[in-house]
This record gives structure tokens, C-alpha cells and sequence, in this order.
């Protein structure tokens, strides 16, 4: 199961990756629900080996890019956000002190936070992108323009997938003249 669950993750950060078109130095938040991937309720089933799969799928692409993962927690923590240090400081956010816990965090910030150079964690970040494993709801953690991405990647195990990517506002009314490649 490791296997398969680490191949899809891959492929569906892959396919997030060339549809968002992020550039080094750009955040991407995952928010995910290990018990979903198993087809149980939110909470039920947490899994370590499940979140460590994803894990294992999604973050080599993203450092071999240059590109930060934040990690979403779940609600015991108020989608606190795990991430390292240098995201932290980037976006001029304050650090909480907590440790996320598989039955208090999530085990997908569980494994961020053990892996991560420097992790920390904080209330909010503006990511450049998202990945939602199980709906578990990412938007808070977004910029504010979000941009749905229609992926052929959308399931893991028994979870619905749902990402997006964000693009500045376009401002200025019917007289303005927009860049395409910010679109």
C-alpha cells in the first residue's frame, strides 16, 4: 500500500506543479486526512504509514524545486500551519508553540514537522498553491485570488483531491491591460 499511496502522491503533486507553474521560493500548503485515504471519517483512522507514503510522494519534488512545504493541521490545532522556519520569517509570521501529534495535529504534520529543517509552527501563511487530500479545507491558507485546478489526479485511496493555485487580482477596470503569464 506504501508504494501505491507514495506513486499517486507524486503524480498529483507532479500534475499541481506544471498546472500552477510555481517558481523557487513559492509555498505549497497540503492539508490532508490520512483516515479519508483509508475510507474512514475524519480522525478515525489516522495513519503514520499513510502520511508517511504522501509525504514520501509530494516533498522530494517540491525541495528538488526549491519549493516550501507547509503543512495544514487539523482542527484540534486550528489548521495551525507547520512549515519551516524560513516561511515563517519570509511571511512575517509568528511562531505558536506546539508539536503536532497524530491524534492532535494530524499525522501529515506529524511527519512535516519531524522531517522538515528548522520546522516551526504558525497560525496563517498566504500560500502560493494548495493541495487538498480528503476536504480538509486549505483556502485559509491560500493568497486571496484562488484559481481551482481541474486534476486527472483526484483521488488517493478513498480520498477526493481538490488544488489550486493562486494569481495576483487583476485591478483597474475595463481600461487596463493585464500580464497573461500572471493569469
Amino acid at each position: 500500500m506504501y508504494e501505491e499511496i507514495r506513486e499517486k502522491a507524486k503524480q498529483l503533486v507532479l500534475e499541481v506543479l506544471e498546472q500552477a507553474k510555481l517558481k523557487k521560493g513559492s509555498v505549497l500548503v497540503v492539508g490532508c486526512s490520512s483516515s479519508t485515504v483509508e475510507g474512514e471519517g475524519y480522525g478515525k483512522a489516522s495513519s503514520m504509514e499513510i502520511a508517511q507514503a504522501l509525504f514520501d510522494g509530494i516533498y522530494p519534488e517540491l525541495k528538488d524545486r526549491g519549493i516550501f512545504l507547509a503543512a495544514q493541521c487539523c482542527e484540534h490545532l486550528n489548521r495551525a500551519i507547520i512549515t519551516s522556519r524560513t516561511v515563517a520569517e519570509k511571511q512575517m509570521r509568528d511562531v505558536v508553540n506546539v508539536v503536532p501529534q497524530p491524534k492532535a495535529g494530524g499525522s501529515f504534520a506529524t511527519i512535516t514537522y519531524g522531517i522538515l529543517e528548522d520546522p516551526v509552527a504558525v497560525e496563517h501563511i498566504k500560500a502560493d498553491a494548495g493541495i487538498d487530500i480528503g476536504g480538509v479545507l486549505i483556502g485559509m491558507h491560500l493568497r486571496e485570488v484562488a484559481v481551482p485546478l481541474n486534476l486527472k489526479n483526484n483521488m488517493i485511496g478513498k480520498a477526493h483531491i481538490t488544488a489550486a493555485r493562486t494569481r495576483p487580482k487583476s485591478i483597474g477596470g475595463e481600461r487596463a491591460h493585464y500580464d497573461p503569464d500572471l493569469m
